[in-house]
């Protein structure tokens, strides 16, 4: 079976902000079109960046200026203010703010209740490393306001143990500053990412360097158009791919190969290790399950360079045939929910046997029972959990919409491709 998976969330936002910043003009075929890549670019549109759609591609056009956005409604007026809601997207509150400081005016970032839980505090004060007048909400947390006139570049050290994303936001504004930036990561997070967004930078024309004791510079110079096809978001696939391992089925994504430059298509190694078959080509990754969909347990894994999929793994641990322990993913206690918590407390709910620690996840073997799963308004436990759902009646969502925010057809793809399967209630 072919899954049909959206595009990226991580390269379409990453790529909807080089192409803002470029000179010219940048289509970008198979864009996500969800939720969080929607405020994104609103977002942009809001800073005065240029985007239509043709067909299946967004056009960008790029300010060319070699700078930032201007707050200002005209050039006399640089007082004003630019107000940008970011809703739930947390690329928009970690990538944009940097962007603005490489501009010039006054720029106010807010978002949902959700996302201002979120904390911004090492991005706020490496920007005010940088010469930008920065201050923020309670704890260091949305609403973060940007006073710019440009920004210097320089030499710093950066908090990243909570995400890479705080990193990724300065380094793809970083060619729009006024000198060489050098950004020395400490305790970084999810390294694959950060990998993705300088791939990225250097496709729009940047220079960039890395050094042998981690650090990354990068010089001024600004960004050129440059087209782009989307892949398929690695992420997303992963539910797929794990619904394959416990059906004893067959799924391939077609554009998600070898060339990927999403570490979290490094799941499928993972999905290995319980005895899935996994074949990845040039062109395409397929997964295929064993025939009764055992799966096997018995291990640990350090799963910190691809967080965003421990709640797949997790989800589906019950079924297999000795406990699963994943380490390594503190951090996602701070995205859009405390995701260890929130995975734990799930399985407990359906009678599975479940220890955590501040790093870490334990799930035991167990045939889980009917329950409703609390979704805290995060994308990825509904989806980890669905795929749960093929396997064992009686799952329903409280909040099955919020799929949205990344695949807002993402139940609809599981009941195509598994129409024989339970699928959760109430959806």
């Amino acid at each position: 079976m072919t899954a049909r998976v959206p595009g990226s969330k991580s390269i379409t936002n990453r790529a909807l902000l080089l192409a803002a910043a470029a000179t010219g003009v940048t289509r970008l075929r198979a864009p996500l079109v969800s939720d969080d890549t929607l405020a994104f670019r609103t977002a942009l549109t809001g800073l005065g960046v240029r985007i239509t759609e043709t067909g299946d591609a967004w056009e960008v056009t790029g300010t060319g200026t070699g700078r930032g956005p201007v707050a200002a409604t005209d050039a006399d007026d640089a007082d004003a203010d630019a107000r940008v809601w970011c809703a739930d997207a947390g690329t928009a509150a970690r990538f944009l703010p940097p962007f603005a400081a490489t501009g010039k005016g006054r720029f106010v970032f807010d978002g949902t209740d959700q996302l201002r839980a979120r904390p911004l505090r090492p991005l706020a004060d490496a920007l005010t490393a940088l010469g930008a007048e920065v201050s923020t909400g309670p704890g260091g947390a949305l609403p973060l306001t940007v006073t710019a006139d440009g920004l210097t570049g320089g030499d710093i050290t950066l908090d990243s143990s909570f995400s890479s994303q705080y990193l990724t936001g300065l380094l793809l504004s970083a060619p729009l500053m006024s000198a060489p930036l050098t950004v020395r990561a400490r305790s970084l997070v999810s390294r694959p990412y950060i990998d993705m967004t300088l791939a990225l930078m250097r496709h729009f024309g940047a220079l960039t360097e890395e050094h042998g004791d981690g650090a990354i510079t990068v010089h001024p110079g600004g960004y050129t158009a440059a087209d782009l096809t989307i892949e398929p978001d690695a992420s997303t696939a992963s539910y797929f791919f794990a619904a394959a391992a416990v059906t004893g089925r067959s799924v391939t994504v077609p554009g998600l190969g070898t060339g990927s430059s999403q570490g979290d298509l490094g799941f499928v190694e993972v999905l290995r290790r319980t005895g899935a078959e996994v074949e990845i080509t040039a062109s395409a990754t397929t997964v295929t399950g064993r025939p009764d969909g055992r799966l096997t347990g018995g291990f640990d894994v350090d799963m910190g360079n691809i967080s965003d999929t421990f709640m797949t793994l997790a989800a589906i641990a019950p079924l297999a045939d000795g406990p699963v322990t994943v380490t390594g993913i503190g951090h996602a206690r701070l995205k859009e929910s405390d995701r260890i918590g929130a995975v734990a407390r799930n399985l407990r709910a359906l009678g599975i046997h479940t220890e955590e620690g501040p790093e870490r996840i334990t799930v035991h073997p167990g045939a889980p029972r009917p329950a409703e799963i609390a979704c805290h308004r995060d994308h990825r436990i509904a989806m980890a959990f669905s795929v749960l759902g093929l396997r064992t009646g009686g799952i329903t969502l409280d909040d099955p919409a919020c799929v949205a925010k990344t695949f807002p057809g993402f139940h609809d793809e599981l009941r195509r491709l598994f129409p024989g399967a339970a699928t959760p209630q109430g959806i």
